[in-house]
């Protein structure tokens, strides 16, 4: 496996659409260079919005991030080409940075308007995440014409190890196309929870980096940063998480429920073995392990690895 790493020209392309705030029509910059744009977009350092056919520069930290990890995983031969893939962007990230720094520091609290510039930053924040992405989306369903992108974007961010949790409404349950991009996504992963309560649109990445909507057509959010802030919101979201409750969306979707886990995790869990020494006895990630018991703990309904095992009693083979 050899990384990909930008051309020239690829890299001229780049440095103009951040010199442009970072936020390009795709038409623009597949008028100026389209293999150069092209190029950006598999990479990753440009970010396709289908919605209304525009781009997003993100931090290219997070594409070296990714190549690297990528060559890790590979073997360790690789080990050495993927410490120098790291460096290899050095002169985008420096030229990230240097308009980062022509601009005023961002606010604590930041008034975002329109569509297309919420979508924009919160590209650039889901560019930097590592930890995980808490979501409350009240409302019938999810916005069907973007249910893909978002699967897409999801799937990667959970086979890298980032937590997702949300929170929908009891709406989303009568409407299918939801109730399928749910079940695929819980098969990935990825926790919901349905509460029969009023609450409002909310994002939070990493517990650093919160969106809330500012107006009922979502063209206007606040991004807050305030720590404070931050924690208030968090023990919001955990506060309705733990009140919301737990639906079997595969049979919303017509499918069968299955957990989806590796047999022999579910034998070594039973066994007693903590997360870490299943790891080690499987040959896998902690992050990726943890994945696998955040699905069977969606599975059964249990909040702790006791309730969990427990209610696993009798199915190892």
């Amino acid at each position: 496996m050899t990384a990909h790493l930008p051309s020239e020209s690829e890299r001229a392309l780049y440095r103009e659409v951040i010199q442009q705030g970072g936020a390009v029509s795709l038409a623009e910059a597949m008028q100026q260079d389209p293999d150069a744009a092209l190029g950006l977009i598999r990479l990753g350092l440009l970010v396709r919005h289908e919605t209304d056919e525009s781009l997003t520069a993100v931090n290219p930290r997070a594409v070296t991030d990714r190549l690297s990890a990528g060559l890790r995983d590979q073997a360790v031969r690789r080990l050495a080409q993927a410490e120098r893939t790291a460096s290899q962007l050095d002169d985008l990230v420096q030229a990230y940075d240097a308009v980062a720094r022509r601009t005023e520091p961002r606010p604590a609290l930041e008034r975002l308007e329109g569509g297309r510039r919420i979508r924009h930053r919160i590209m650039q924040i889901e560019a930097e995440m590592r930890e995980e992405t808490l979501a409350a989306h009240p409302g019938s369903a999810r916005p069907f014409p973007r249910i893909e992108q978002t699967r897409d974007r999801s799937l990667v961010f959970l086979a890298s190890g980032v937590e997702l949790r949300t929170i929908y409404q009891p709406g989303a349950l009568t409407h299918r196309p939801t109730a399928d991009y749910v079940a695929t996504m819980s098969e990935a992963g990825e926790r919901f929870r349905v509460l029969d309560e009023p609450f409002r649109k909310m994002l939070i990445f990493d517990r650093r980096t919160a969106i809330i909507t500012a107006s009922a057509d979502d063209q206007q959010a606040m991004l807050i940063q305030d720590p404070a802030v931050l924690t208030t919101l968090v023990a919001l979201f955990e506060r309705d998480w733990v009140r919301a409750a737990i639906v079997d969306w595969h049979a919303l979707a017509g499918r069968p429920r299955e957990s989806g886990v590796p047999p022999e995790l579910t034998d070594l869990l039973a066994a007693g073995l903590t997360q870490k020494a299943i790891a080690s006895r499987l040959g896998l990630s902690e992050r990726t392990v943890a994945a696998h018991l955040a699905r069977l703990r969606e599975h059964h309904s249990a909040e702790t690895l006791f309730q969990l095992g427990w209610s696993m009693r009798g199915e190892t083979r």
